[in-house]
């Protein structure tokens, strides 16, 4: 391991690395802290779900719950894209550039394809955002998801453009890396939200 060194009462670090994996490095954090504040956010607004649903007398409010099929399957698109996902990561730190190419290539088009799906799946609500409480509510998480899904496939594809056309710096891997635990996040916040949209409207 490079080490800084003292010469002449001063320290020189520029033997030290310029960009570091995990939570050595600055982004992790920025990453994690980001991860933890939008979590919160979906959890206030299931919160906010549960607590109009604990005011109505019926639940959905006078519709029908909203349809399994588009959500189920946008459910295992995506538990499915956490392979390529997990493999552009472990690609990325070990500066593989060609591994990183089809790992993250493939997650990109995930990411079209989960795209594709949700829209159908808006469609499959049954309600309006306008129409009710109950119609607001679920909208405004599957609109917060949505949104974490795509401003993360833009950065995808950002990062899949810029490993063809350069430069490529170790920095780079790393953002490869981030962006990999970013979309863990938006896999495992959507695993509760399918339950209460899905799910919460056909239990009494």
């Amino acid at each position: 391991m490079n080490r800084p060194l003292v010469r002449d009462g001063v320290l020189d670090v520029s033997s030290l690395p310029s960009h570091a994996f995990s939570y050595r490095s600055p982004m992790w954090w920025g990453t994690f802290g980001m991860m933890a504040i939008e979590g919160t956010a979906f959890a206030l607004t299931i919160m906010c779900y549960f607590y109009l649903r604990s005011h109505s007398q019926t639940w959905p409010m006078g519709v029908r719950p909203p349809d399994l099929g588009w959500g189920t399957a946008f459910t295992v698109i995506l538990i499915l894209s956490g392979i390529p996902n997990q493999l552009a990561k472990k690609a990325a730190e070990r500066y593989d550039v060609h591994g990183v190419r089809l790992w993250l290539g493939i997650g990109v088009l995930f990411g079209i394809a989960l795209l594709v799906v949700r829209a159908f799946e808006f469609a499959s609500l049954n309600v309006r955002w306008d129409s009710s409480a109950y119609g607001s509510v679920v909208w405004v998480l599957m609109g917060l998801h949505t949104t974490h899904l795509a401003t993360d496939w833009v950065d995808s594809a950002v990062l899949e453009t810029l490993f063809f056309t350069g430069p490529l710096t170790g920095r780079r891997f790393v953002d490869v890396s981030e962006n990999s635990m970013y979309w863990y996040f938006v896999v495992l916040a959507w695993l509760p939200i399918y339950f209460v949209i899905y799910w919460g409207a056909r239990t009494t």
